[in-house]
């Protein structure tokens, strides 16, 4: 790899939460559709700290990488902490060639230190991008990529040496190349693969999502318990959020011994979260999703009312559909359980407001994702799997709100269901439903 020029890419992995919109955003494929592609095409080996196989601590050959690389592309989408304190590294190392890019969908401005910056901005959909966004932007950072290096002399974009003239960039000494030496990087490029006893955080995850695929949530489990020790996150103090919320939703799945021991087993990891406390949606998504599980077997109300707590407070915080639609459907099962009559009623009322305001939601999300022209259609395909659950959601709430048209809503749904199973769970999510309205306590205010 000394022959070739390099890019370390500074940003976070896996699906991350920007607090300020409760959206969250798998990075992910931010990286692999986007920004590996856009700087591979420039000509410039890519890597990200997650590709790196190291033999000692991460930080070392991190360190290494933010002061050598050609090229640093810093994503702060989702005001990653990390991404911003790496960012602040690089400006103080290197007074040329670094880039920042972020998705658009940020409410608040840059922090102050880097709002004077120039920032690349590309959409970011939360599951994916779409191939048009993706085909966009990749082109427009490998152009980006490419005229940065083309200058001579490069043209400045650290604050640190444009605001403090004639300060001089550092570099490494041999003595100092030495002392890192033994815990240097290990890349694929340099050594042609990757020993097989030092796999990548990157390649273990794929590990994951391809047991995941298969169904295989053991496999999955195994993998996910493996990344966790290897990279230190199982000390108290270490914890990473994305690992823990995978490691969860593999536990519950795996129903290994058996089911309600594997849910409480999933339970006992998200706790580490602190999800009574917490404001992070996938985490709340998580405890809601375990506890309505273990209310349906078990019948202990305090499963059903945390389930209801979790998804409720997803909702406020998220604003969206999927919350939203699972928090009036566990109202109106409290609604059917409860002994008081004005209990029972002011869930079942609250659980028809919640709809209204999911129906709003849905509407929105649909106005502003348009379906893909014809010759984007293969290439998103994702849209849709997205956009039948979003009309699975609205009829839905036409069900639950009793609503005349809720027939129609629901024959124009499976008219174009992507996959026969989509239609069969949301058939058995509306039986389930309609018992729970045929049961309204709105119906002992009509009898009085």
């Amino acid at each position: 790899m000394a022959d070739e020029l390099t890019c370390f890419v500074v940003m976070g992995f896996g699906k991350k939460t920007d607090f300020e919109t409760g959206r969250t955003l798998d990075l992910d494929m931010s990286y692999l559709n986007m920004i590996k592609p856009a700087v591979e095409a420039a000509g410039l080996v890519c890597l990200r700290a997650d590709e790196i196989v190291h033999s000692g601590l991460i930080d070392v050959p991190m360190y290494e990488q933010l002061l050598n690389a050609d090229v640093v592309v810093a994503d702060l989408s989702t005001s990653n902490k990390n991404a911003f304190y790496e960012l602040g590294i690089r400006h103080a190392l290197r007074p040329f060639t670094t880039i920042i890019i972020c998705e658009d969908g940020m409410k608040s401005p840059m922090p102050f230190d880097v709002n004077h910056v120039a920032v690349r901005q590309y959409h970011h959909l939360g599951e994916d991008i779409g191939s048009s966004e993706a085909r966009r932007f990749s082109s427009l950072l490998t152009d980006a990529i490419k005229n940065i290096l083309n200058k001579h002399p490069h043209d400045q974009d650290s604050p640190v040496y444009t605001f403090i003239n004639g300060l001089k960039a550092p570099e490494i000494a041999a003595a100092i190349k030495e002392a890192v030496q033994p815990a240097s990087s290990i890349t694929k490029s340099a050594v042609g693969k990757v020993p097989s006893n030092l796999p990548t955080h990157s390649e273990l995850m794929r590990d994951v999502d391809e047991a995941q695929k298969e169904g295989d949530w053991l496999t999955a489990k195994v993998f996910l318990t493996k990344i966790r020790k290897n990279a230190g996150f199982d000390k108290p103090d270490k914890e990473d959020a994305y690992i823990l919320q995978r490691l969860a939703l593999a536990t519950y799945k795996a129903k290994s011994p058996n089911e309600i021991d594997s849910l409480r087993e999933a339970d006992g990891i998200i706790e580490l979260l602190e999800p009574a406390t917490s404001n992070d949606p996938e985490t709340l998504g998580l405890w809601g999703a375990v506890h309505k599980r273990l209310w349906e077997l078990t019948h202990d109300i305090s499963h059903l009312d945390k389930a209801v707590n979790a998804y409720e407070r997803g909702f406020y915080i998220r604003n969206d559909y999927y919350n939203g639609i699972n928090y009036a459907f566990l109202l109106n099962v409290r609604a059917a359980q409860a002994t008081d009559t004005g209990e029972s009623i002011a869930d079942f009322i609250q659980a028809r407001r919640v709809r209204k305001v999911v129906l709003d939601i849905c509407n929105a999300w649909l106005a502003a994702n348009p379906k893909p022209a014809e010759e984007d259609a293969q290439a998103d395909n994702g849209y849709s799997k997205s956009a039948y659950w979003v009309n699975s959601t609205i009829a839905e709430a036409y069900v639950g709100l009793e609503d005349v048209n809720a027939a129609e809503k629901l024959q124009q749904l499976y008219s174009s269901v992507p996959e026969k199973w989509m239609q069969d769970s949301t058939g058995q999510q509306i039986k389930k439903l309609q018992v729970l309205l045929s049961k309204s306590p709105l119906q002992l205010i009509k009898e009085k």
